[in-house]
């Protein structure tokens, strides 16, 4: 059974950088995603990309800060985050996508504030 290990969040200001980590203990998903949880509210995939990284989707709130990448030899997918805003305040989560059929890992946290 595959396991998820999210990482690089950390508690920065609004309009700086974070770069996230999501290993796999094994081999990854043709499609992979990042999504992001908030208390009280449904969990949002925020990007995704197919296995080589040259057909990716963003949501709205996120696209053009935001950048999937993903290394398959290493079994990891990457989230460079720029200009953050305090509502990309979340826990980030990486699975696959769409059938979200891996155990979820314990997220990474981001906090945006000043």
């Amino acid at each position: 059974q595959v396991h998820l290990v999210e990482s690089g969040g950390g508690l920065v200001q609004p309009g700086e950088s974070l770069r996230l980590s999501c290993t796999a203990s094994g081999r990854l998903s043709y499609f992979m995603a990042w999504f992001r949880q908030t208390p009280g509210k449904e969990r949002e995939r925020v990007a995704s990309s197919n296995w080589a990284g040259d057909s990716t989707w963003y949501g709205e709130s996120v696209k053009g800060r935001f950048t999937i990448a993903r290394d398959n030899a290493k079994d990891t997918v990457y989230l460079q985050m720029d200009n953050l805003k305090p509502e990309d305040t979340a826990i980030y989560f990486c699975n696959n996508f769409p059938e979200q059929s891996i155990q979820w890992g314990q997220g990474t946290q981001v906090t945006v504030s000043s």
